[in-house]
């Protein structure tokens, strides 16, 4: 005789409040970021010149191609996250529509996965750009201390 295995899936629930409150912290954060790549587009053109150094071309194009794509991402994630916030309403009428709304909680959660991996991408990127136009600045501080 034989059994039938059963995979049981267990779903974590959140409450409406819960996700409201996570896609608030999602938006200001998603701003947030933002604003540091306007300061780090800033950056990159006011050391422009020293970023063409043939030494360190090859790591500087890498690195602004990564917040390129970072930015162009936070886009489309942040339409996501509206979007997302504004069907919340499945979640707190009175309705019982079972589907829905375990499918926006499924939304939730895959969300939170794909802004999970954007930060740690964009965090990676953003370090890279630090840490470049930081030795620069370090490399241009000596040559004028030694001037």
């Amino acid at each position: 005789m034989r059994t039938n295995k059963r995979k049981q899936q267990y779903q974590e629930w959140f409450s409406a409040d819960e996700m409201h409150k996570d896609s608030l912290h999602w938006t200001s954060e998603l701003k947030f970021a933002k604003d540091e790549q306007r300061f780090l587009d800033g950056m990159i053109r006011d050391y422009t010149l020293d970023l063409l150094n043939v030494q360190i071309f090859d790591n500087v194009k890498k690195a602004v191609d990564a917040l390129h794509l970072t930015e162009k991402e936070l886009i489309h994630i942040f339409k996501k996250v509206q979007l997302h916030e504004n069907q919340l309403a499945i979640m707190i009428d009175d309705v019982d529509q079972i589907k829905m709304e375990n499918a926006y909680i499924e939304t939730h959660v895959e969300l939170a996965k794909e802004i999970k991996i954007y930060f740690d991408t964009y965090r990676a990127a953003k370090s890279t750009i630090f840490d470049i136009i930081s030795s620069i600045m370090k490399k241009k501080k000596q040559k004028r201390l030694l001037n």
